[in-house]
């Protein structure tokens, strides 16, 4: 775990130390589903590729009234119930394998479990974190958690890998199950009374329309709806050449495990730097030039897989890719994370951050699917190519535009705005200044009171505008 000098609280620290469990068991098993399938199952991408699609995108329709039911509940039972089905479900994966029961059948199944798990207690412990820390703070936070997620990816793949090959190809799915469990134990260590969540009364009277409400809300919101769109996309493409890649390096190229889980845990030392500057460059440069930047970078890395080779040669190319990649996600992830949280009603963080699970969950089964038929007919090379080429157009889909919002229409809301335009009401309207700060919208009501030609006429908002 990557330690700040800034003190979050003692509630904070157990629910961090529960995330950092859990995702180091994470890290430990990563890629160990698609190394079974190619190595006890004897499978290919095709294989490999249908269980990455068919688990999460199961998984992502299973979690979609998932959602609204964490809305209304406290909401570390919730994770805490999530963390226990997956500690269950990834269990039976080495029973099954010690009696020499272990199925394709039963790898989907646990994984739709995991998948659906996985985006409830998302969504609970985003609202979790809200709660527990300070507006100002969230920043913080999330980049705390997203150095702890590549800190799991530099030392868990490689110990994943060890482990494999002195105890076998099982062993990182319990160290993953066993680390889910003590993470409900962290989660339930937080103590202290959480309180009720508002409307929880709702709960035996929910709607279907209300499953929506997330998605309602996000697509109501330009600057939302396009970053959704954007992270969709991205993150489908990218997690395409996932399973692509394992089958080129573990099978086609003939990497060993260990240099598999090396090739991905090494750049991930990018992924620390730029979560631990991530707040300070945003406090800099503002939310806008950080999501911008760092959204339109993500996409110039995958292209560069095409040239991978055999060899020290082939595991240097591969390595830097992944490590511009991971440099530019662990500078966007934390600064997307903080922004979404701020522009989620208390009442609707569970919804929007469960849609947004969903849609992405998703959209990367959609895209993995594709992937591994693409790779049927064109190689994984080519396909991992065309997926690189069509990354180089999602930037398109950041929230370039400026976003002006009336001030009346932010009255009751939660959105974060931080510049206000003071117009003159007469000749035109036209610009007098424009606030900008802490207090922007204080000082420009105290210009108007003071200023009866002065009017404050709009407010700029979103995540495509720096934070207050």
């Amino acid at each position: 775990m990557v330690l700040g000098r800034r003190s979050l609280g003692r509630e904070f620290r157990w629910l961090w130390s529960a995330y950092a469990v859990s995702t180091f068991g994470t890290g430990l098993a990563f890629g160990a589903f698609p190394l079974m399938v190619i190595i006890v199952l004897h499978g290919g991408s095709t294989e490999v590729a249908t269980l990455s699609a068919a688990g999460r995108a199961v998984g992502a329709v299973f979690a979609i009234p998932l959602a609204p039911w964490v809305e209304f509940r406290r909401k570390r039972p919730v994770m805490i119930t999530m963390d226990v089905t997956r500690f269950a479900a990834l269990l039976t994966v080495p029973l099954a394998y010690a009696f020499g029961r272990l199925t394709f059948a039963q790898l989907l199944v646990v994984s739709v479990v995991v998948g659906a798990a996985d985006i409830a207690f998302k969504a609970a412990s985003g609202a979790c974190l809200k709660s527990l820390v300070r507006p100002g703070d969230l920043l913080t936070a999330n980049g705390r958690f997203e150095s702890t997620n590549w800190s799991s990816i530099v030392l868990g793949p490689p110990l994943g890998g060890l482990l494999i090959g002195v105890f076998g190809p099982v062993t990182t799915v319990v160290a993953d199950a066993v680390s889910f469990l003590l993470s409900a134990c962290g989660i339930r260590a937080i103590g202290g009374a959480e309180p009720r969540p508002e409307h929880a009364d709702r709960l035996a009277g929910l709607k279907a329309g209300e499953l929506f409400e997330g998605w309602r809300y996000i697509f109501g919101d330009r600057s939302l709806r396009l970053l959704l769109l954007n992270a969709a996309v991205v993150n489908g493409l990218i997690m395409a050449t996932e399973p692509l890649l394992a089958v080129m390096m573990l099978g086609r190229l003939g990497f060993p495990a260990w240099e598999y889980g090396l090739a991905f845990a090494v750049p991930c030392i990018g992924g620390l730097i730029g979560s631990r500057v991530a707040r300070p460059i945003a406090t800099r440069f503002g939310q806008r030039k950080i999501l911008l930047v760092t959204g339109a970078l993500r996409a110039c890395w995958v292209i560069g897989l095409v040239a991978m080779r055999p060899g020290v040669a082939g595991l240097v190319i591969i390595m830097a890719v992944e490590l511009g990649l991971i440099i530019s996600c662990g500078l966007f992830n934390p600064v997307l994370a903080t922004y979404r949280l701020e522009q989620s009603p208390p009442d609707r963080v569970a919804r929007v951050l469960g849609a947004w699970s969903v849609t992405t969950s998703g959209t990367i089964a959609v895209m993995t699917a594709l992937g591994g038929v693409l790779a049927e007919f064109t190689g994984p090379l080519t396909a991992i190519g065309i997926a690189g080429s069509c990354l180089l157009a999602t930037p398109f889909l950041l929230p370039w535009h400026r976003g002006v919002v009336r001030a009346e229409d932010l009255v009751g809301q939660t959105r974060h705005a931080d510049r206000v335009l003071v117009m003159r009401r007469r000749a035109g309207h036209e610009l007098v200044r424009e606030q900008a700060g802490k207090d922007a919208r204080e000082h420009a009501l105290a210009a108007e009171r003071q200023g009866p030609d002065l009017l404050v006429e709009d407010v700029v908002a979103g995540a495509d505008e720096q934070p207050a």
